[in-house]
C-alpha cells in the first residue's frame, strides 16, 4: 500500500525545526483524536499522524527516513515489525498529551491535573435599589451563602495526609495501548485519589473529605453613586472557595433600579415634567423646581408651550464610577384646567372676544381651513 510522506502528513516543510514539527503533531492529535474528533475517518489520521511525528521527531530515524524513505523501516532495512515495518512499542507520547488533553478529561489528563490550585467560580446575585439610593449612592447589608475552604482541614478534606500507593503520588495511571501500528503509552487519571496523589488517613468529619463547607455571611457592601439597572458590582474574592490553595472566585452584584414619581433618568440626565396654567404660559412666571440637590427657582418666558425644555447644567447624577456629572432638564406642560369658577369662565369668554390671531401658526392654520373649504 502506498503510504503518504510523513512531512505531508504533519503539513509541515522538510526542513521544518523540531518545535515545528511538534507543534504540528500537537495541532493535528488534538484535531483528529478519536475521543475528540467526530470525523469518520478521525482514527485513521490520528494513527496517521502517530506514524509520522514518532519518526520524525527522532533525530536518527528522520535522518534514515529522508536518505531511504518509507523503506528504511520496512523489515530488513533497519525497522522492527509493526504496520509497514516501523515499531511504535515503548514510544511515549504522554508528555504532548498532557498539554494536548488535559481539558477534555477522559482518557488524558495531566499529569499533576488533580492537585493544581483552581480558582473558586464565581457568583452572581440581584439586588433592588430605590432611586434615591442608586443616584446617591448608599451602603447595604447583604446575607450570602458562600463556599468557603474548610477551618479544620484548611481545605484539605482529611488528616493525615499519605502517598497514593497506586499511582504513587503523580495522579495519574499511565497504560499501554495497542493499535495496527504498535503500541504507545496513554495516561489517565488515577481512580483511587481521583488526580489528587495523595489520599488521608482520616476525613475531616466537618467538610466530609470535600475541603469546603457552606456558610452564611452578612457582608456590607458600599455601593457607589449613580449605578443604574443592569450596573454590576464587583466584589473581589467574595465568591465560592478555591481548590488546592486556589483563589476565591468573585462576586457580582447586579442592580435593578426602581422608578421614581417625578425624575426620570436617561445615563446620568434627569428629566421633570412640571405642569403650568395657561396664565403662566402666556404671561411668564417664575416657578420654583424641584431637583435632586434641592429646590431651585426657573424664569419662564412669557409665550412658552407645551414640551419646551429648560436646562440646568450639573443637576443631573454624580456619577462614581464613571466620573462624569449629568445635567437637568425640565419639561414644561400646560394644563387645561378641567373645572371653571364662574368668574374664571367669564374672564376668559372676555378674552375669547380679543384677537390673539398675531401668531404666525394660527394665521397659516387659518388660511388652510379657508383653502380647504368646499
Amino acid at each position: 500500500m502506498d503510504k503518504k510522506d510523513y512531512y505531508e502528513v504533519l503539513g509541515v516543510s522538510k526542513t521544518a525545526s523540531q518545535d515545528e514539527i511538534k507543534s504540528a503533531f500537537r495541532h493535528l492529535a488534538k484535531k483528529y483524536h478519536p475521543d475528540v474528533s467526530k470525523e469518520p475517518d478521525a482514527e485513521a489520521k490520528f494513527k496517521e499522524i502517530q506514524e509520522a511525528y514518532a519518526v520524525l521527531s527522532d533525530e536518527e530515524k528522520r535522518k534514515q527516513y529522508d536518505q531511504f524513505g518509507h523503506a528504511a523501516f520496512q523489515n530488513g532495512a533497519g525497522g522492527a515489525g509493526g504496520f509497514g515495518g516501523f515499531d511504535f512499542s515503548g514510544f511515549d507520547y504522554g508528555d504532548i498529551f498532557d498539554n494536548i488533553f488535559g481539558s477534555f478529561g477522559g482518557g488524558f489528563s495531566s499529569r499533576s491535573g488533580g492537585s493544581r490550585a483552581r480558582r473558586g467560580s464565581d457568583s452572581l446575585m440581584r439586588m433592588k435599589l430605590s432611586f434615591e439610593e442608586a443616584v446617591f449612592g448608599c451602603k447595604k447589608d447583604i446575607q450570602l451563602d458562600i463556599t468557603e475552604r474548610c477551618p479544620d482541614c484548611d481545605g484539605a478534606g482529611g488528616f493525615g495526609e499519605k502517598t497514593c500507593d497506586q499511582c504513587h503520588g503523580s495522579g495519574t495511571i499511565t497504560s499501554e495501548q495497542h493499535t495496527i501500528f504498535g503500541s504507545f503509552l496513554s495516561k489517565t487519571t488515577c481512580p483511587k485519589c481521583k488526580g489528587e496523589g495523595k489520599s488521608y488517613e482520616r476525613t475531616c468529619s466537618k467538610c466530609h473529605g470535600n475541603g469546603q463547607v457552606r456558610v452564611n455571611k452578612e457582608i456590607e457592601v458600599k455601593i457607589p453613586a449613580g449605578v443604574d439597572t443592569g450596573s454590576r458590582l464587583k466584589l473581589s474574592g467574595k465568591g465560592a472557595a478555591g481548590t488546592n490553595g486556589g483563589p476565591n472566585g468573585d462576586l457580582y452584584i447586579e442592580f435593578q433600579v426602581l422608578e421614581h414619581d417625578y425624575f426620570v433618568r436617561d445615563e446620568n440626565d434627569i428629566y421633570i415634567e412640571a405642569p403650568i396654567t395657561i396664565t403662566e404660559a402666556v404671561l411668564g412666571c417664575k416657578k420654583e423646581i424641584p431637583t435632586l440637590y434641592g429646590n431651585v427657582t426657573l424664569s419662564i418666558p412669557a409665550g412658552s408651550e407645551s414640551g419646551e425644555k429648560h436646562r440646568i447644567k450639573g443637576k443631573g447624577i454624580n456619577n462614581e464610577t464613571t466620573r462624569k456629572k449629568g445635567d437637568m432638564y425640565i419639561v414644561l406642560k400646560i394644563v387645561t384646567p378641567k373645572k371653571l369658577s364662574k368668574e374664571q369662565k367669564s374672564l376668559l369668554e372676555e378674552l375669547s372676544k380679543t384677537d390673539l390671531t398675531d401668531d404666525d401658526d394660527i394665521k397659516n392654520f387659518t388660511k388652510f381651513v379657508r383653502k380647504n373649504e368646499k
